[in-house]
């Protein structure tokens, strides 16, 4: 784990990673002036769908269009947390409507939330307390394939095997 939590590497298929090239990575937004400047560039079709999200080593959001890839929106790099994400105007300043872990790349736990939320405090952002919909990523110890956990069923899809209560997705972390 680092210093400020736990970070995640790349767990999904090895095409969207191989094709990832140097700075390609996601718009990194650091502050409210970089965040307005990014968001004023969004077109309303953007605006009206969540964009990928990603939260870097370094604490920063970094921001893509929806239909990216997490690996990509990350330069190949691990991360803090990962998902989707989706912006409302509220009276004088931006706020997030919703807010999700889902990455099926990275897979990261809920408890990555605090790393988002503080992302997200540092460029003034409005937000909710937590995700707006959690996803429970789990690692089968038996056929080793990659489970979401739906309503609290932690039995493995694929084999049938019982899914530990533990985040498990990534067997080097």
């Amino acid at each position: 784990m680092s210093a400020r939590g736990r970070s995640y590497r790349y767990v999904g298929p090895v095409e969207p990673k191989a094709a990832v090239r140097p700075g390609s990575g996601g718009s990194r937004i650091s502050s409210a002036a970089e965040f307005g400047d990014w968001i004023a560039g969004r077109s309303a079709a953007e605006l009206a769908e969540p964009f990928t999200f990603v939260v870097g080593v370094d604490g920063a959001l970094r921001l893509a269009p929806r239909r990216s890839e997490h690996v990509a929106c990350a330069g190949g790099a691990m991360v803090l947390s990962a998902g989707e994400i989706s912006f409302e105007r509220e009276a004088d300043r931006w706020a997030v409507s919703e807010v999700s872990n889902q990455s099926t790349g990275y897979c990261p736990d809920i408890g990555s939330w605090t790393e988002v939320a503080r992302a997200l405090d540092c460029v003034g952002l409005g937000r909710p307390s937590g995700f707006t919909h959690e996803v429970v990523f789990r690692r089968c110890p038996g056929c080793q394939e990659h489970n979401i956990v739906r309503e609290d069923d932690f039995v493995c899809v694929f084999c049938g095997s019982d899914l530990p209560e533990m985040w498990n997705v990534d067997p080097t972390a």
